[in-house]
């Protein structure tokens, strides 16, 4: 019986033993060995993500911070003195050049005006009566010369006394200097009359000064006074009106960029294009061009301020906002552009990955020009066309054969139940034998 027992324990032993090495050898059929991926069915090949190196037009831009600041800001005060009668606007409407604001008291200033207008009406007859009056004494004075010069002649004859003729001569001169005096008077009353002309033009532009007008288009901001305050002159900011459309968004760059920016902008001048994207919860892009390059570099921040004008016509800028600026200087025609994730960079520069026709790799060392939102302009060093690696740089080095697709897998888990299967099959066979 014992004998039996141990008969029957070796051959279920045996059969044991013949299932885990008929299982290890299905193993080893299914399962790969060696190579760094560790996939199935593929050898060595490491599974990498590639993409095609592309060519197309880049554009050259530099990118900063900007602020967007009104064309026009107007502070609008009074230039007279006067109570506040009308306010012809509400706070916050954009208002048109020449429109009615504000309306000041006019009774004071019509009553200067008219009254200038009645100094004027009589400065006006001073003048003519100083001009009639210089009119009889220089008909007087010809008289008197005329009859001065007979008395000389008749003297020289003996007919009238040396002395009647000098008195004639004496009332002469004295009525010449009569006819001085009414021509300084004439002169007189015509300055005066100029002067009184100033004054009522004055009074006009006074009484004018009481109707509030706005100088230019544009959003009026805070109202400061209300109807029935007293205003006085140039010295209260009423409102102010800041003009939108057009509009200015003011930023910096670099000082080393001014040597671009003005090679790109030509003798001419040319507008380079500007866009604006402000930082908002609707954050679209509007573009318009470089109006403005300063002349001088801030010393203290190493940059050069630049203006760019925006036609704005949606209104989609505002004065004091934030946006982002990008300033495009030119476009790369034609420029080979690759992902930026496969560039990398090593002790000797930057290189990438190349896949070539036979799935290996090649350490290719490049020249990028710049970096354009997810892409890499690639000044030198590679084709068009060609396939680099974008995601599994890690695994490789040169010569390494790649893999691109998502083959393989499955080796361990059918070798895992072929062994559970041989398992069980040698066991049930040894009992059988056994018993």
């Amino acid at each position: 019986m014992r004998r039996g027992v141990l008969f029957s324990s070796v051959c279920a032993c045996a059969a044991i033993v013949s299932a885990a090495c008929t299982n290890n050898t299905s193993a080893a059929g299914t399962t790969p060995t060696g190579g760094r991926g560790g996939r199935g069915g593929r050898g060595g090949d490491a599974p990498v993500v590639v993409a095609k190196a592309g060519e197309k037009d880049v554009p050259v831009d530099i990118a900063a911070i900007g602020n967007v600041e009104a064309f026009a800001s107007i502070s609008i005060r009074s230039q007279v003195t006067g109570l506040l009668q009308e306010i012809a606007f509400h706070e916050g409407d954009f208002v048109k050049t020449g429109q009615k604001l504000f309306v000041l008291d006019r009774r004071p200033f019509e009553a200067a005006l008219a009254q200038t207008e009645a100094n004027l009406t009589r400065d006006k007859a001073l003048l003519a009566q100083a001009q009639a009056q210089l009119t009889r004494d220089a008909a007087q004075a010809e008289y008197q010369q005329l009859t001065s010069e007979r008395n000389s002649q008749l003297q020289q004859r003996g007919i009238i006394s040396k002395d009647q003729s000098e008195q004639s001569r004496a009332q002469a001169d004295a009525t010449r200097a009569v006819v001085d005096a009414d021509k300084a008077n004439v002169e007189s009353a015509r300055a005066q009359l100029v002067a009184q002309q100033a004054m009522v033009e004055t009074a006009r532009v006074q009484l004018s000064y009481t109707v509030i007008t706005s100088p230019i288009d544009g959003r009026t901001g805070n109202l400061a006074v209300k109807v029935g305050s007293l205003i006085t002159a140039n010295q209260l900011e009423m409102i102010t009106v800041a003009r939108v459309e057009p509009i200015y968004v003011t930023f910096a760059v670099p000082a080393v960029h001014l040597a671009t920016i003005k090679k790109h902008m030509g003798p001419n001048d040319a507008k380079l294009s500007v866009t604006a994207t402000p930082q908002d919860t609707d954050a679209q892009p509007v573009t318009g061009t470089l109006a403005f390059v300063d002349n001088a570099v801030d010393t203290t921040t190493d940059t050069i301020k630049l203006k760019a004008s925006f036609a704005n016509a949606d209104r989609r800028l505002w004065p004091g906002q934030f946006a982002r600026v990008s300033l495009r200087l030119a476009v790369l025609p034609k420029a080979i552009v690759v992902p930026a994730q496969a560039v990398q960079t090593g002790q000797d520069g930057q290189y990438v990955f190349v896949v070539k026709s036979d799935s290996t790799v090649e350490q290719r060392p490049i020249v990028t020009a710049q970096r354009v939102d997810q892409e890499m302009v690639i000044e030198k060093g590679l084709q068009p066309g060609e396939t680099v690696v974008t995601e599994g740089q890690l695994r490789l080095e040169p010569g390494t054969k790649v893999t691109t697709d998502a083959g393989g897998g499955g080796g361990r888990g059918r070798g895992g139940r072929g062994q559970g299967q041989g398992r069980g099959q040698g066991q049930g066979q040894g009992q059988g034998r056994g018993q």
